[in-house]
């Protein structure tokens, strides 16, 4: 299973490199969720692979149903995490498959085909980028963490938008960043270049691979609560442990200010 996620992920990617840089048929399924014809190119080509092997496999993917989406095994999908940035020719973006067995995920696979990095994690087996093993950040203090966010494609008419949380952090932490692929902050903190993330209003397929990776790798992840998380959540809490604490705490303290929504 998990060389057959590594092959449709591989797949997925050449189809986005291909695509990428042209000219693109570019479609919104919300004021400025973008979808592109490379999204539905690479899915076909992701789900042909995984199908072709697993028939009787369930499928939750982001851009199409694909027959069977509930099952004792189920792969969930994103062809492309980063569509924004992938339109626009900023190359961050990424291949993201997990598989699902009975409720829980067991593999995660997240490929970034234009910096070649295969970010993989299978449950008890730990998590690996290029086939060497990596772990979370040591750093201690959140004053000295450098974190990852994004914001919810609704953030123009929700006051739930993020924006509280994200001036919070960059007080509290040394550094927020935001690069815009969910899957790819969740790979790069297993990995110990972020020493944190936190998000909303995410889809399975966002976080479903990354959030094991997370854990693989020796991180931990939660609500923002600290509580329990399934990907199914409305948000993700992830960081090296050391700091999760201490992100809680900053989480806690969020109340989106009317003057933020005003503004939008």
């Amino acid at each position: 299973m998990k060389e057959i996620a590594i092959k449709a992920a591989h797949e997925g990617g050449r189809v986005l490199l291909q695509k990428f840089g042209g000219v693109l048929d570019v479609g919104f399924k919300g004021a400025i969720d973008l979808v592109t014809e490379a999204d539905r190119a690479a899915e076909e080509a992701v789900v042909g692979i995984i199908r072709h092997t697993f028939p009787r496999h369930a499928v939750l993917a982001e851009e199409a149903e694909h027959g069977l989406s509930e099952g004792e095994y189920r792969w969930i999908i994103d062809p492309l995490d980063g569509t924004t940035n992938y339109t626009h020719g900023f190359p961050w973006f990424a291949v993201s498959i997990a598989l699902e067995v009975r409720g829980e995920v067991v593999l995660g696979v997240v490929y970034n085909p234009a910096h070649q990095e295969l970010f993989v994690a299978e449950k008890g087996q730990g998590a690996y980028c290029n086939a060497v093993q990596i772990r979370v950040s040591e750093t201690r203090r959140l004053d000295r963490s450098l974190l990852a966010t994004g914001f919810p494609y609704d953030r123009k008419e929700s006051e739930i938008n993020n924006y509280d949380h994200f001036v919070n952090f960059q007080q509290a932490a040394q550094a927020c960043r935001r690069p815009g692929a969910a899957s790819l902050d969740l790979a790069y903190t297993a990995a110990g270049r972020f020493d944190g993330y936190w998000e909303m209003k995410l889809k399975p397929w966002d976080v479903a691979a990354g959030q094991l990776l997370v854990k693989e790798a020796g991180g931990r992840i939660s609500n923002f609560a600290g509580g329990d998380f399934d990907i199914f959540s409305p948000e993700i809490l992830a960081s090296n442990g050391a700091v999760h604490g201490a992100m809680v705490e900053v989480l806690r303290r969020g109340r989106c200010p009317q003057s933020f929504t005003s503004k939008t």
